[in-house]
């Protein structure tokens, strides 16, 4: 791995660096749902007994801060790609709480150079403090050469 990688991974993997509360709407997530194009009812009818968000509902939130403060800049930085992962359904007309941290920094080599991809991944907690779910978030930096 290379030195300046290292250097970034052992400074600010695991730190939580932003943290941010959301309200969760049910028309929100209702529209969201129906933009998306689900069909089941738990997604779009606030009266169904197991009414919750979709899924990737989570991954439309954002936190104030989408890399530490001084990060450093490899290069222009650019999205590449989100990921979600699920342990409990986010609840329409409640409150949850965000705590992002960097998952990992990683680099490839590729025809254009070298990219350093850093993976900020946001916990969601609801107000027990259960862990409902992760959403990542990659960010590619390609070196100026």
């Amino acid at each position: 791995m290379d030195q300046d990688i290292a250097e970034a991974r052992d400074q600010f993997l695991n730190q939580d660096f932003d943290e941010k509360t959301f309200e969760i709407p049910a028309d929100k997530t209702i529209e969201y749902a129906r933009l998306c194009g689900e069909t089941a009812a738990r997604f779009l009818d606030s009266a169904h007994p197991d009414f919750q968000a979709p899924p990737t509902f989570i991954a439309s939130l954002s936190g104030s801060r989408a890399l530490p403060e001084n990060f450093p800049r490899f290069g222009l930085g650019m999205d590449a790609g989100k990921g979600v992962e699920c342990f409990l359904p986010v609840r329409p007309g409640t409150t949850i709480t965000g705590r992002t941290h960097l998952h990992d920094i990683y680099s490839k080599t590729g025809r254009s150079g070298r990219m350093v991809f850093a993976v900020s991944r946001i916990e969601f907690f609801d107000a027990a403090g259960q862990h409902l779910a992760n959403a990542d978030s990659r960010v590619v930096m390609r070196e100026k050469s």
